[in-house]
């Protein structure tokens, strides 16, 4: 038996990694309920573990007297002296040592499968809280497993022998996962539970993505380059704001490397994310001239107490300035913790260089909308703009909502 202790010491120490100490007062405490179920809840003790040589020594200690009337708890003198040659008198302690080899006769079947299941039960919780710690600490930090079960709406990843779940919202949209793959993500939460602790990674975490930043760029991991902030729809696009604390490194420079290949390796583990690297700026007009670029802005008016920011374009800048269903300046709004709006500054009709002949617009303005616009007398775009809007709600069938719609069809054709 007492090899059986030290291997099982040695297993739980290296396997689970459980503290010695923490592992001696387990079997302290399971030994003690074995002792108090066989001799009460009031017979005094002592157990003594030594793992390094797979001991267990259990001394069951009663007072002496003549006459016994609780055997839990006292011993006769005939009895001791049956026992051992020692000088013992009434009144003494009688350490008796319980032989362990002897358990299963000594404490019976049904007391020896409580004492195992308990000390599973302990040696479980112990495990639980030891997972709970360790992942407790890696919360923000990349960790690499393999996804070995794939359901509706979570992924089980296996990482040192324990579940990590990836959630369906933690997930990069479109990207296409199989069992066995290798992923990596960040740690971003660990939640105590009955089962044991539910570990939550995420690959559509600004953080993940910062991390890494990180472990690609030797000028953030060191301190040199700083990410400012970071404003992400993962899978899509990100934009990226960082900041050099030496002047002789280039920020944006160095997080891209030599034709792109530290950005791209990072854009390949992201599932082709397009990143904007940005040079960050403390003063929001000219952060935000960086951040639109190539668009350019004619001028900005920030509303700090209301977290909000104008910017006034050509309309020819629009479309870059927003950007496809909005996303670039969404994007560029969470950089910078506020929302913006842009005001569109129409072109005066005189700086148009060319005329656009009215039948190129047919299709947009429909058949009905185009014949009138052409028995009215207007042949060209300029023309009608020209005429004014006024002017043109006079025709038959246009009301204020038609023609505003016509004026944004034609202006439009002279910003492709």
């Amino acid at each position: 038996m007492n090899q059986e202790i030290v291997e099982a010491f040695t297993t739980m120490v290296k396997d689970k990694k459980i503290d010695r100490d923490i592992l001696v007062s387990i079997f302290e405490d399971v030994f003690s309920i074995l002792m108090r179920k066989k001799y009460g809840s009031n017979a005094q003790f002592e157990i003594i573990v030594n793992p390094e040589r797979g001991e267990i020594e259990i001394f069951l200690e009663r007072v002496i007297v003549d006459k016994v009337k609780d055997p839990s708890r006292e011993i006769s003198i005939e009895e001791v002296r049956k026992k051992t040659d020692e000088e013992f008198e009434i009144g003494d302690y009688y350490p008796e040592e319980i032989d362990v080899k002897s358990f299963g006769q000594i404490f019976g079947r049904r007391l020896i499968n409580l004492a195992k299941q308990t000390l599973s039960q302990k040696l479980r919780d112990i495990e639980k809280e030891i997972t709970y710690r360790e992942y407790s600490h890696k919360i923000g930090e990349i960790i690499v497993g393999d996804i070995y079960q794939i359901r509706k709406d979570e992924i089980l990843v296996n990482h040192n022998k324990n579940e990590l779940i990836l959630p369906r919202e933690e997930q990069i949209p479109k990207e296409k996962y199989r069992k066995g793959d290798v992923i990596r993500a960040i740690v971003k939460e660990v939640r105590k539970e009955s089962k044991g602790p539910k570990i939550i990674i995420s690959r559509a975490d600004n953080l993940f993505l910062a991390r890494l930043f990180e472990m690609e760029i030797p000028e953030i991991y060191d301190g040199v380059v700083e990410i400012k902030a970071i404003a992400r729809e993962p899978g899509e696009r990100a934009k990226v704001a960082v900041v050099s604390n030496d002047d002789r490194v280039d920020p944006v420079g160095a997080c891209v490397g030599m034709k792109g290949v530290r950005i791209h390796s990072i854009v390949k583990e992201l599932n082709n994310e397009n990143i904007d690297v940005i040079h960050w700026g403390d003063d929001i007009e000219v952060f935000l001239k960086r951040a639109f670029a190539p668009a350019k802005i004619k001028k900005v008016e920030i509303d700090h107490a209301n977290k909000k920011v104008i910017i006034w374009a050509d309309a020819d800048q629009v479309s870059l300035i927003v950007g496809r269903g909005g996303q670039n300046i969404r994007l560029v709004g969470k950089l910078i913790g506020m929302d913006i709006d842009v005001i569109r500054e129409e072109k005066p009709i005189e700086e148009y260089e060319v005329d656009i002949e009215l039948i190129d617009f047919k299709q947009e303005l429909g058949e009905e909308v185009y014949q009138k616009l052409i028995e009215a007398g207007y042949d060209t775009a300029i023309d009608v703009l020209k005429a004014g809007m006024n002017k043109i709600k006079e025709i038959e069938g246009f009301d204020d909502e038609k023609v505003a719609e016509i004026f944004t069809i034609l202006k439009e054709g002279f910003e492709e």
